[in-house]
């Protein structure tokens, strides 16, 4: 099927052609690229968060490239996309690819010789004069697949960043960032915790501070939860600012969610109002503050934690001109509720098979 037969009704939410996993992984890269560089402009981000951002966002889409490799010619299994609140692969898309890649070994003995697929190749459309078969093409995507796609590289539930010095003017002496892709809601999340250590050498303790955000920060919940998980669970650090970018939902034609905006644009598109390509990025920024501490603990085994602010909540749309009109005409109770107006992204063009 190519991308004309794309269709919008809930329950479709598979990929299943080639052209398809091309246009999508098209719309994910240039749609993560705009919003990266987009938020660098408005200042949603410092500098060095913007850097984070941008590693996590590289694996993400190295990840769904991998995917696009090992589904396009395959005639068994097709590639998922969320039918929550996402636009994104379903999570458990990448468990399959990070274990599949586990056993490479095994598969990479089992793979046709590479100069005995290209013979025939040749032979097939310059001696026979026909298309090469699919079941052919899978072996050569299979070859590609298992000798060029990483495991180390495949975005994982959890990714966990380095300790740094912290950039000038921030709130603590060191940062360190993690990203983790909610098992829930299917989506990114990237965090950044600014923190002071009581000790010479962050370091010396980075095996159980990277532990214990495993475990407590690894999934969407209230952030000063979390900031007390991460506080209580870690006696040395001592955490200053927390901060979190909620990626998505992707809103475009592959995304099968309720979301008031998706359901816009997929109307739309439907219509043809709108092309294809017509997209938009839901974005949210969650921060939190400490302030006093206080004592908990009895008298042998007291430990000072922090007061933490309000959990600072804001919520941002990117999509391109059109589009924001669109949601304004279609939306303006949810645009106007944003924390500023949508920013302007641009448009995406892709040439159609």
């Amino acid at each position: 099927m190519s991308i004309h037969h794309i269709t919008t009704p809930l329950d479709s939410a598979i990929l299943d052609s080639k052209a398809q996993y091309v246009f999508y992984h098209k719309k994910v890269d240039f749609a993560l690229k705009e919003l990266i560089v987009a938020v660098q402009q408005n200042n949603l981000c410092t500098q060095q968060e913007i850097v984070f951002f941008k590693q996590y966002a590289d694996l993400l889409l190295y990840s769904i490239e991998a995917m696009r490799i090992k589904y396009m010619y395959d005639e068994e299994d097709n590639m998922k996309i969320d039918v929550t609140d996402s636009g994104f692969p379903n999570y458990l898309e990448f468990r399959y690819l990070y274990n599949d890649l586990s056993l490479r070994h095994n598969y990479i003995n089992k793979l046709k010789d590479v100069s005995q697929l290209q013979e025939e190749f040749l032979d097939q459309l310059l001696r026979v004069k026909e298309p090469v078969r699919r079941d052919k093409l899978f072996q050569a995507a299979s070859i590609v697949y298992y000798t060029s796609v990483e495991q180390k590289y495949i975005f994982n539930r959890f990714v966990q960043g380095k300790i740094i010095k912290a950039p000038e003017g921030s709130q603590a002496e060191y940062m360190t960032s993690w990203s983790f892709y909610d098992v829930s809601l299917n989506r990114p999340f990237i965090c950044y915790m600014y923190f002071d250590y009581d000790g010479k050498d962050p370091l010396k303790d980075k095996e159980d501070i990277y532990e214990v955000l495993s475990k407590v920060a690894d999934r969407q919940m209230d952030l000063d939860t979390m900031a007390y998980g991460i506080d209580r669970r870690l006696k040395r650090v001592l955490p200053k600012h927390i901060k979190w970018l909620d990626v998505g939902a992707f809103h475009n034609v592959f995304a099968k969610d309720e979301n008031e905006l998706t359901h816009t644009i997929l109307e739309a598109i439907t219509k043809k109002e709108v092309p294809l390509e017509a997209y938009a990025l839901s974005f949210k920024v969650h921060e939190v503050m400490s302030g006093s501490t206080f004592q908990e603990g009895g008298f042998f085994n007291k430990q000072v934690l922090q007061n933490w602010s309000p959990v600072t909540k804001q919520k941002y749309v990117f999509a391109p001109h059109r589009i924001i009109q669109l949601l304004y005409n279609k939306n303006p109770e949810i645009m106007n509720k944003l924390a500023k107006p949508p920013f302007q992204i641009s448009d995406l063009k892709i040439d159609k098979v």
